[in-house]
């Protein structure tokens, strides 16, 4: 006599999503703060399941001008095999005119989009980042990983986007009619450039290729890219 089959599905599943939804204007006291937890389970119909979700704690903590977001995951034991699963995804919605003096990511994807303040700095361990339409002082980094840094137009204002690179590759898509100091390096790898300027070789002393031009005549704006290992490509964009 066969037995019936029995249905079985697996744990598929463990999200955690956070929305933090700054408004632009008004008072201190009129400002929105919004959390927002989801949380997607997939499991057998005689499951017993212990979420590690309860151990992730995010705090965030405002003050009058600044907002700090931090989250703390439990230690991972020393011995024995333990779910190690979990993660945090975050929508941040500031500002443009906000300043974004620490975004630190260990592994995974950052987006920082429209920003125009003073200066924005992001760290990233391991992963891809992606910076679009920041007329501000940007300073990125990335231990291992790749960057897409794009403009879809070009405005004329004074700042200076810089990325540098361990251990990866780099897009940087620029339109046609910017105005800006383009300054390249790559140590051990190739640096391809669309526009009108000369790739050059370095010693072999120096080492790697580098790219330093004035492009439609410099302006006031300076794109500088650095990769110790892997390739940078230049492409000029059309709006």
């Amino acid at each position: 006599m066969r037995s019936a089959p029995t249905k079985k599905r697996n744990v598929r599943q463990i999200v955690a999503v956070l929305l933090l939804s700054l408004a632009g204007c008004g008072s201190e006291s009129d400002r929105v703060l919004e959390e927002t937890f989801e949380h997607l389970y997939t499991v057998e119909p005689t499951a017993n399941i212990s979420s590690r979700l309860s151990q992730i704690t995010i705090d965030v903590s405002t003050k009058p001008g600044s907002v700090s977001i931090t989250t703390k995951f439990p230690p991972r034991p020393k011995w024995g095999l333990f779910d190690r699963s979990g993660t945090v995804d975050y929508t941040v919605v500031v500002p443009a005119t906000a300043n974004i003096s620490g975004l630190d990511l260990n592994a995974g994807e950052i987006l920082v989009d429209g920003m125009r303040g003073a200066t924005t700095h992001a760290q990233l361990g391991e992963g891809r980042m992606f910076a679009r339409n920041c007329f501000t002082n940007l300073n990125l980094g990335i231990r291992r990983g790749n960057l897409i840094l794009s403009y879809d137009w070009w405005e004329k204002s004074t700042f200076t986007a810089e990325a540098n690179l361990a251990q990866g590759n780099v897009w940087a898509y620029l339109p046609v009619g910017g105005a800006f100091h383009l300054l390249a390096k790559a140590v051990h790898g190739e640096i391809f450039n669309d526009f009108e300027s000369r790739v050059v070789s370095e010693s072999a002393a120096a080492k790697g290729m580098k790219v330093d031009a004035l492009v439609n005549g410099g302006g006031e704006a300076t794109i500088k890219v650095r990769v110790r290992e892997g390739n940078i490509k230049i492409v000029e964009a059309s709006p």
